[in-house]
């Protein structure tokens, strides 16, 4: 009977006895309540905060925790890699028809305020809100965003980073009000069907063939547009230095015309003063003056010679009536003769 009574006081003890709760560093708790005299029953609308230690009975009372850390939903080809040890990736066709696998990582974590309605109406553990809610709403969406691509653009990261972002912001709006916040969406691998691959593949190396022809001709081009720069720099160079010889002969001609044309001025005044001097000599001759200047340039004429001295009386020579030619070659004949004459005595 004591043993009865004993089994009894410890069952009752244990229902109503506060059982221990606990919630880890990035942790928050939310407590149901089953039963209780003092409280409404169902998920109370209060967080209990991360790194601490609680007490509830534990018949009257659930604890749930959710992690407020950063976490991923990674889906990817590899088995051996990301939540599921199958392949996970996206499959999907891209705008153009060309079927395409995607690897992709959604970030995400909870609001740690709405962790109460996470538990009362989405799911009231961590792998249950990963699977059945984030998983499949994130798969869904992002594979219709990325399927918005054409096939050449799935080769542009910047063209795949705009469509991430695009699905990270819708997927916001469809998760926030279960309490979820999606930091970041990241792609890794994407593949083609192996034909497709292999028609790429070609495709590129053509490509690189036809940018190196390219790349070619263009320095074929630089090389050609050398050359014609320096042919047209020597041409400039001769055109420039012809001209400047053309200057140079040309300023030397004027300056020897200048130079000519100042002598023949000069010689023209040296003729003109010339004349004029005659001219004026010529007037100076013709008036008194000049028969005493023609009687100057006679005496001059006359210095140094043999005067002849002629009777002026009887039938002598009027000095005024005459003819100095006459006289000169008078004197010269009468010489003539006194010499053939004293020639012939010195002979006899």
């Amino acid at each position: 009977m004591k043993i009865l009574i004993s089994l009894i006081v410890l069952s009752i003890v244990g229902v109503f006895f506060p059982y221990p709760r606990m919630t880890g560093p990035t942790e928050v708790g939310v407590r149901t309540v089953k039963w209780s005299p003092f409280k409404e029953s169902g998920v109370e609308d209060h967080v209990y905060e991360p790194g601490a230690l609680y007490f509830f009975p534990f018949f009257f009372s659930d604890w749930h925790v959710l992690d407020t850390r950063m976490q991923n939903v990674d889906m990817t080809l590899a088995a051996t890699s990301g939540d599921r040890r199958m392949r996970d990736d996206l499959l999907f066709k891209t705008m153009d028809g060309n079927d395409i696998s995607l690897d992709v990582i959604i970030s995400y974590r909870i609001d740690p305020q709405q962790a109460p309605m996470i538990v009362k109406r989405v799911a009231t553990d961590d792998m249950e809100l990963k699977d059945k809610v984030i998983r499949t709403v994130a798969r869904s969406r992002t594979r219709d965003i990325f399927g918005e691509l054409k096939t050449e653009e799935f080769y542009i990261s910047d063209k795949r980073d705009e469509k991430a972002e695009s699905a990270k912001k819708i997927l916001n709006e469809l998760l926030t009000p279960y309490g979820v916040i999606v930091e970041r969406i990241s792609t890794k691998d994407y593949r083609f069907n192996p034909a497709y691959q292999r028609a790429i593949e070609d495709k590129k190396v053509a490509d690189q063939v036809a940018e190196q022809n390219k790349a070619a001709t263009h320095a074929a081009q630089e090389e050609y547009l050398k050359k014609l720069e320096d042919a047209k720099g020597e041409v400039n160079k001769m055109v420039a230095e012809t001209d400047g010889r053309f200057r140079q002969a040309q300023i030397e001609a004027d300056a020897y015309y200048e130079q000519q044309q100042r002598y023949a001025e000069a010689i023209e005044a040296e003729g003109q003063a010339e004349a004029q001097g005659i001219t004026e000599m010529n007037k100076a001759l013709a008036g008194s003056g000049g028969e005493v200047m023609v009687k100057l340039k006679i005496a001059e004429a006359l210095a140094g010679k043999k005067i002849i001295l002629l009777p002026l009386t009887g039938g002598g020579m009027d000095i005024k009536t005459t003819n100095i030619n006459k006289i000169l070659e008078t004197y010269g004949v009468q010489s003539l003769v006194r010499q053939s004459q004293d020639g012939k005595e010195q002979g006899q």
